[in-house]
């Protein structure tokens, strides 16, 4: 019965999440037109490394390099044709801030399951939630602060060039 529980609960978790991809860029792209989303993009929820590397953040990013979540969104990768650092940055807080309210609704969809059909099972779709939203919050975030400090540094090169 436990092990039902566990599984039921974790695949359920695995597709409401999918669901709340859909709807975390739907609300997202209403959000995105309001004044206050500018201070969206400077999010830190983890601002240490250490942390990161302590909550497998870097096996995560592994994941989502080496499996078929690298063709999802082509617009955060840096190449030839996307060249424009503020462009990239501002993309990858569409997509944190997509992730971050499909994370807030599938936990409320986790907490209502928890109540209503066992702590196991909400546990569980809390336990898909976090790997499918939470976590590439988490890298935007720390995908972020890398991006800032290539600008920071692209800027103190061209101030010194000018000079």
């Amino acid at each position: 019965m436990l092990t039902k529980h566990i599984i039921s609960g974790f695949l359920f978790g695995l597709s409401v999440s999918l669901i709340s991809w859909t709807v975390g860029l739907i609300l997202n792209s209403i959000l995105a037109k309001r004044r206050y989303y500018q201070k969206l993009s400077h999010l830190n929820f983890i601002t240490s490394s250490k942390l990161n590397r302590r909550i497998g953040l870097r096996y995560f990013k592994w994941v989502v390099k080496n499996t078929p979540f690298k063709y999802f969104n082509t617009q955060l990768k840096l190449g030839p044709k996307n060249k424009d650092l503020r462009q990239i940055r501002y993309q990858m807080t569409l997509a944190e801030t997509s992730h971050l309210i499909g994370f807030i609704l599938v936990m409320l969809v986790a907490v209502y399951y928890s109540i209503t059909k066992g702590l196991v099972f909400g546990s569980f779709v809390m336990l898909a939630n976090i790997l499918m939203n939470l976590y590439p919050s988490l890298l935007q975030q720390q995908n972020k602060r890398r991006i800032d400090q290539l600008i920071r540094k692209l800027n103190n090169v061209n101030r010194d060039t000018v000079r």
